[in-house]
């Protein structure tokens, strides 16, 4: 058999092409409408009805705009319905450009950090070049925020607005990186030269205040402390003198975050079920881990399932460009028939897609509903996405159970919901993966 594409070849492909039913009239409706407009399938819009049997409240739509804040996003608007209840608001947002600051400033400390312990690497091996393909990109996991909110606490969203550079972080994002990767090199060129540790560590702190520099610049000096007013539902005015981000979070949001455990669905048989994970290189803060312990995915959907119904939200991860319709917010496999448009199975189950790179976690958003059927199953969830109110049913999506199984990759759940099998197994030593797992994915 020839090697290379034949003549031949062509002629039985293009042969295949004319002898399929309808293939003409399809190319011209793809030509013309797009392939997601042309195989839009209409009768599927009829299982996106509006109401859940379980809708939580939540705030107003936000809007990550040109940045890949996601996983900030997802997890303020978890936040901020608490400090809605507690003051009696009827919305409020917390400053997404608060935590991008320091995400950034510490992933820069976290990219150093990782240059300095692989001194010894060389410059073309596979994990420097994963170190350097995007130190400080907008991504995160939901561990990589404990961290952040820990550290830093949080600040309403007056008292750090959004900037032209949270909005949209690509060039702010460029020339740290810039820096960063000049950075590395002068570190790794001063240990070739037999320079002490204390003088690299001297030069790495050079380079951070050049990078603090350039995000005063971006996105302005975050707050030390602050007063904080606003009006409540009943108009009465509310005044908050003189708190450091820090106490608002403790005393306004409140959420014990140690409570809280990262669930994952992996089923490649190199992730075995209950037990807990890790990925190498992975995080923003020096000496904080990302952590998750791998279960079944009925019980993750369980877990899903028994938060909302016990009042609370839940943060999520999942593959959203996966069969997504954009203009109705619906997320199922059935929304376009692209197997009959192609004439081929486009069909690879969850272990393939992740061992062949045709999927991982791409963006975090927030569970805020379910709908139970008359038979007690979940039947499709209620999504709460930062796009913005013109996407989707306004901002929101709906998830039917099989999106939830296919490209649902993590949830975040409260440990009492977790029975003594799986609490066991997050607590036990994790394994650790590498770089460049797919596991390893940062929402965006």
């Amino acid at each position: 058999m020839e090697r290379n594409i034949t003549a031949e070849n062509l002629l039985a492909f293009e042969r295949r092409f004319d002898e399929t039913p309808y293939s003409r009239v399809l190319q011209s409706a793809v030509a013309r409408n797009g392939i997601h407009n042309a195989t839009q399938d209409v009768e599927n819009l009829r299982a996106l009805p509006e109401h859940y049997s379980i809708d939580l409240e939540a705030g107003t739509v936000c809007n990550q705009k040109q940045s890949g804040r996601c996983w900030m996003f997802a997890a303020y608007n978890v936040f901020r319905l608490q400090v809605m209840k507690k003051l009696n608001l009827a919305n409020m947002e917390l400053s997404q450009a608060y935590p991008l600051f320091y995400d950034k400033l510490e992933k820069s400390n976290f990219f150093l950090e990782n240059i300095l312990s692989t001194l010894s690497e060389e410059v073309s091996s596979r994990l420097l070049s994963h170190l350097l393909r995007d130190p400080i990109g907008d991504g995160g996991q939901w561990n990589m925020f404990v961290g952040l909110t820990k550290k830093y606490g949080v600040c309403p969203k007056e008292l750090m607005p959004e900037t032209a550079c949270s909005s949209n972080t690509r060039e702010m994002d460029r020339y740290i990186t810039l820096r960063l990767r000049k950075g590395a090199s002068e570190l790794r060129r001063l240990s070739a030269e037999g320079k002490s540790l204390d003088v690299l560590w001297q030069a790495k702190e050079g380079i951070l205040a050049d990078v603090y520099r350039i995000l005063v610049l971006c996105l302005g000096k975050p707050p030390v402390s602050f007063t904080y007013e606003t009006q409540d539902k009943d108009r009465k005015f509310v005044r908050i003198e003189n708190v450091t981000p820090k106490q608002f979070y403790e005393r306004y949001v409140g959420i014990d975050l140690d409570d809280y455990v990262s669930v994952i669905n992996a089923p490649t048989k190199d992730k075995p079920f209950y037990r807990s994970f890790t990925v190498r290189y992975l995080g923003n803060i020096v000496g904080e881990e990302v952590r998750y312990v791998n279960l079944p995915i009925q019980e993750l959907k369980d877990l899903v399932v028994r938060q909302l119904q016990d009042g609370e939200v839940v943060w999520f991860g999942s593959d959203v460009g996966q069969f997504s319709n954009r203009n109705n917010g619906f997320l199922s496999r059935k929304n376009f028939d692209l197997e009959d448009l192609f004439s081929t199975s486009l069909s690879m189950s969850k272990e393939d897609r992740l061992d062949y790179g045709e999927s991982l976690m791409t963006h975090a958003m927030v569970f805020t509903g379910v709908n139970i059927d008359a038979a007690g199953r979940p039947n499709r969830f209620k999504v709460e996405n930062s796009w913005g109110p013109d996407t989707g049913y306004k901002g929101f999506y709906a998830m039917d159970e099989d999106w939830f199984e296919q490209f649902v990759y993590q949830a975040v759940i409260h440990r009492k919901h977790l029975d003594a099998k799986q609490w066991e197994a997050y607590q036990e030593e994790p394994i650790a993966l590498q770089p460049w797992d797919p596991m390893g994915s940062l929402a965006l």
